[in-house]
């Protein structure tokens, strides 16, 4: 990050300090290779103060104006950056393994998560949301400078599952009202948006195509044509991101999981598993071992 332009009120990131460090909390001016750095390793919060951000995610070009919340999951599929000349955004980074580490036992959470990954820009309606977010970057980052604090680990652990939770409280508005946009948007945009409420159970174009009073087919070209990709392609990639998700639930064993999927029996679900991960649910938990 080598063009990162720091708030002189801020004090400077010593890399002797940890290796890689499980907090960074930055004021971002402009920087061409941004993401070259920390794409892998750690997940990206942006607020953005003015100006705007232009980007390619999942090879879909967005665009992050003024007032505007980004979340990038570590390894996202990001590419072409490109910064307008007034940009200025407060970016907080987290580490990959010790965000995962700490996600709250919450349903929503892979709500959240899916919406997320089709959604990385949240809109802010007021003020208010805004600061909820800028007092949160700045809280998990306090709470990881202060090093002194006699029971560090607890409350840094502590902090980050409540950070967690106000931004899945954050993210919940803007899932409600893009969820309107099931009575009001494109039948694509309905869709979409049909797809995390049901793919946990629901495998079929043909399910989705009944609930948009359309066939099967004409979904499949209505996708192809709006995105590149089908509507079968569509539904196989939610299914894939909830099973991830599912099965890094260490509570959750494999024969739940395929309960919670409808799945007629766990040979079945591990014989889909295999299809779209190219390993066994088993050899999926044992690479995260």
């Amino acid at each position: 990050m080598s063009n990162i332009t720091y708030n002189q009120e801020e004090e400077s990131i010593d890399p002797t300090e940890e290796k890689s460090p499980r907090i960074v909390m930055l004021n971002l001016y402009s920087e061409k290779d941004f993401l070259n750095d920390v794409q892998i390793n750690y997940h990206t919060h942006l607020f953005c103060h003015r100006g705007s951000l232009t980007f390619s995610f999942n090879d879909t070009k967005m665009e992050c104006k003024s007032g505007e919340f980004l979340f990038w999951f570590a390894k996202s599929k990001l590419s072409d950056l490109q910064f307008s000349k007034s940009f200025r955004a407060t970016v907080l980074l987290v580490e990959n393994q010790f965000l995962n580490d700490n996600i709250p036992d919450q349903n929503w959470g892979i709500d959240a998560t899916l919406h997320s990954r089709q959604y990385p820009v949240k809109q802010l309606n007021d003020q208010k949301d805004r600061q909820r977010v800028l007092t949160n970057f700045q809280m998990l980052n306090d709470k990881f400078q202060d090093k002194e604090h006699r029971f560090y680990e607890e409350a840094l652990k502590l902090q980050m599952r409540l950070f967690i939770l106000e931004m899945w409280h954050t993210f919940a508005k803007d899932y409600e009202r893009r969820k309107r946009t099931l009575q009001t948007g494109t039948l694509y945009e309905r869709f979409m948006h049909l797809l995390p409420e049901y793919c946990l159970k629901e495998r079929e174009v043909q399910f989705y195509a009944s609930q948009l009073n359309i066939t099967a087919k004409y979904l499949n070209a209505v996708c192809k044509q709006n995105s590149g990709v089908t509507a079968s392609e569509w539904i196989q990639r939610y299914v894939r991101e909830r099973i991830i998700i599912l099965l890094k639930e260490k509570q959750l064993n494999i024969t739940e999981i395929a309960d919670m999927m409808d799945f007629s029996s766990r040979s079945f679900f591990t014989r889909y598993v295999k299809k779209v991960l190219s390993v066994t649910p088993s050899e999926f938990r044992n690479r995260l071992r």
